[in-house]
């Protein structure tokens, strides 16, 4: 994708994610993990979504981060038709505009702390020409969000990630999808690993820091206790028709 259709790409429209008519099946699969008539999230929302394990939300995280590509439907994310960009440009698209933050967090073993944070912008320059707009230096930008996720940046800057707690190992992967203020930023399953308190503790960073970068969130989570603390919340059983109310019971239990 070039900065003119990377800019010309992006129009203001009200809908940061938009899918209609979508419908994905899996190779050699007798029925669709997902068929879903419309889902949309505004910009600037945060969205809680939820649903049991196994009701198809990574699938749909996967659509909406073009990693898959659905049987049927479109997906618009910001502003862009994932119909109309293929192989490496989905890939680029990926890391251009959107910040992931995974259960298990994927943190790279052989890269340091900072290098960890940083990686977005080694792939992608919009993510490190934004990181570099009000900072001198991606180290800089790399202090301010280890600061804010309540990391001592000056100790743990070098240290590698396996040197970690979990905690800080989940902050610093928010931390890199923070960085160069994507304009979505999805967190799959992110507090896990926590208690109740730390989850707060933690929701609390992350709305801070999601509201100062102008990104738009949507969260995914089985922990029906978060939701209130979002603007939006999205059971994926109500909206996903490919679940029949005999998977719905035995996924409820």
């Amino acid at each position: 994708m070039t900065d003119r259709e990377h800019s010309a790409s992006s129009p203001a429209v009200p809908h940061i994610v938009q899918l209609d008519n979508v419908c994905f099946q899996w190779p050699r699969s007798t029925q669709p993990v997902l068929d879903i008539d419309t889902f949309s999230i505004q910009r600037g929302e945060r969205v809680f979504l939820k649903g049991p394990s196994g009701s198809g939300k990574t699938t749909l995280l996967s659509l909406i981060a073009a990693v898959l590509t659905p049987n049927t439907g479109t997906i618009d994310v910001d502003g862009v038709s994932l119909s109309t960009i293929q192989g490496g440009q989905r890939d680029q698209f990926r890391v251009d505009r959107i910040g992931l933050v995974f259960q298990q967090f994927n943190l790279l073993p052989f890269l340091s702390v900072h290098e960890n944070v940083q990686l977005p912008c080694r792939f992608s320059k919009h993510r490190r020409k934004r990181a570099l707009e009000q900072t001198q230096s991606l180290k800089e930008e790399t202090d301010r969000l280890l600061h804010a996720m309540h990391l001592p940046a000056t100790q743990l800057y070098d240290r590698a990630v396996t040197d970690l707690s979990v905690g800080q190992q989940q902050r610093v992967a928010v931390a890199r999808a923070l960085i160069g203020r994507p304009p979505l930023i999805i967190a799959d399953e992110p507090t896990s690993a926590l208690d109740s308190d730390s989850r707060q503790a933690f929701l609390k960073l992350l709305f801070t820091e999601v509201e100062a970068a102008g990104s738009t969130l949507l969260f995914v989570s089985h922990d029906a206790s978060l939701a209130s603390a979002f603007d939006k919340n999205i059971n994926l059983t109500e909206i996903n028709k490919a679940i029949t109310e005999d998977q719905l019971r035995e996924l409820s239990q």
